[in-house]
Order: C-alpha cells, then sequence, then structure tokens
C-alpha cells in the first residue's frame, strides 16, 4: 500500500465517523422508531445496520460507475446533491406522516370512564380504552412492517457526500483496489458509528421511564424525525 492510499484510508474512516456523528439524520430515526415502535435493541441495531449500509452501497455504486465510464467528478456532485433533496424531502414528509397518524392514535387511545349500574342498585366507574387490546400489536419486535421499509429506501436515497469527490476519486489515480479500500474504510466507519450511537442511546433511554408520554410516542418520534429532515433541507446540516 503506497503512503498515499494509506492517508486516504485513514481520511476514509475519520470523515466517516465525524460526516456520521454530525448527521443526526444518521441515527435519529432508528433511536425514536425503536422506541415508539417497541423495537428490541437486536432488531433496532439489525435495521440501523442494513439502512446505513444501502446509504452507503448506493454512492459506492455511483461512484464506480462515474470511474468506469470516466464521468467528470462535478457532475457526480450534482447528481448527489439532487439525491440529497430527495432524500431530505421523503424523510421529513415521512416524519410528518407519521407524526399525523401518532397524534390520531393517540386521540383514539385516550381513556375515558364508564359507568355500571348494577341491579342491586351500586354504581362504580372504571377508565376504559377501546383501542387497548391492539394498539400496540404493530410493536412486535419478531414482525417487520412498513416503516423500517421506508427507512430503507429514504437512506439509499440519501447521499455519503464526501465519497466520492474526496475519497474515491483521488484512489482511482492510484487503483481500483484501492477505490475499494477507501470505499470499504469509509463505509465500516458509518456503520459502526451509526450503530454505536443508536446501541448507546437506547441503552440511555432506557434507563429512563417515559410512562407518562407512553400514548404520545409515536406523534412525538414522527416530530423528531421530521425535525430532523428539517434541518437537512432548510438547513443543509
Amino acid at each position: 500500500m503506497t503512503p498515499e492510499l494509506l492517508v486516504l484510508a485513514a481520511t476514509a474512516a475519520s470523515i466517516g465517523f465525524v460526516h456520521t456523528l454530525l448527521g443526526p439524520d444518521h441515527y435519529l430515526p432508528f433511536i425514536v422508531m425503536a422506541k415508539a415502535r417497541g423495537w428490541s435493541r437486536k432488531k433496532a441495531l439489525a435495521i440501523t445496520s442494513i439502512c446505513g449500509l444501502g446509504h452507503v452501497a448506493s454512492s459506492v455504486l455511483l461512484g464506480m460507475v462515474g470511474i468506469g465510464f470516466g464521468i467528470a467528478v462535478g457532475n457526480l456532485d450534482a447528481i448527489e446533491s439532487v439525491r440529497g433533496d430527495w432524500a431530505a424531502w421523503a424523510l421529513m414528509a415521512f416524519g410528518v406522516t407519521y407524526c399525523a397518524w401518532g397524534i390520531k392514535t393517540a386521540y383514539k387511545n385516550k381513556s375515558h370512564e364508564h359507568l355500571h349500574d348494577h341491579g342491586d342498585g351500586t354504581v362504580h366507574r372504571h377508565d376504559h380504552n377501546h383501542h387497548g387490546s391492539h394498539a400496540h400489536a404493530h410493536t412486535s419486535s419478531s414482525k417487520v412492517g412498513i416503516t423500517p421499509w421506508a427507512l430503507f429506501v429514504i437512506f439509499v436515497l440519501g447521499p455519503c457526500e464526501p465519497l466520492i469527490p474526496i475519497l474515491m476519486y483521488p484512489a482511482a489515480e492510484a487503483s481500483w483496489g484501492g477505490v475499494l479500500l477507501v470505499a470499504a474504510v469509509f463505509g465500516l466507519s458509518t456503520l459502526v458509528t451509526m450503530t454505536a450511537v443508536v446501541a448507546v442511546s437506547l441503552f440511555g433511554l432506557g434507563q429512563i421511564s417515559f410512562a407518562p408520554l407512553a400514548r404520545f410516542s409515536h406523534a412525538l418520534a414522527g416530530g423528531a424525525v421530521a425535525i430532523s429532515g428539517s434541518f437537512i433541507v432548510f438547513l443543509g446540516l
């Protein structure tokens, strides 16, 4: 391995770490959805890993096509920019839609009192919820609903902005092996950072009781995802 390629590999690892850590959209959706939908830690990390892999692989594939066909890096940057806009708007739209559904679900699950008048003249009251028996059936950790697939599509759309211009194209001057090396290092760094942040966050949140907010968990999760998407759309984060 040449010194230049070694430097690129080290740069790939550091950029993958910093780029992921500074982008809450890389991990916040998985954290809040895992809490809202009752995913086990194993399931949450598996979904995070699969979405992260799709996120990196889409940019790697685009970069390799660009290098193979001699496409100017500026043209690929333009494609990545468009993909980034689509992904950001899709993430925000998903969050808003999920938040609206969560508010509707919370309203339906609002407890109310029932009075029972017995034949002997005794009257008692109790809280009742028409949806309590099945309101959280979709949170079963053994099922894969539409939410993980929606996140996967959004993350495949989302580009890894620094990967192609800063890492892959310079590595191509050495060899295809160099391109694969820096792509693999960047991808591994990104995936490890994503899963580590999700794992640590879920562990920390597991020590806190959110019982008073349980009815609004889906609405809050959707709101958090929408906010993370809006940060990208309006602030370019």
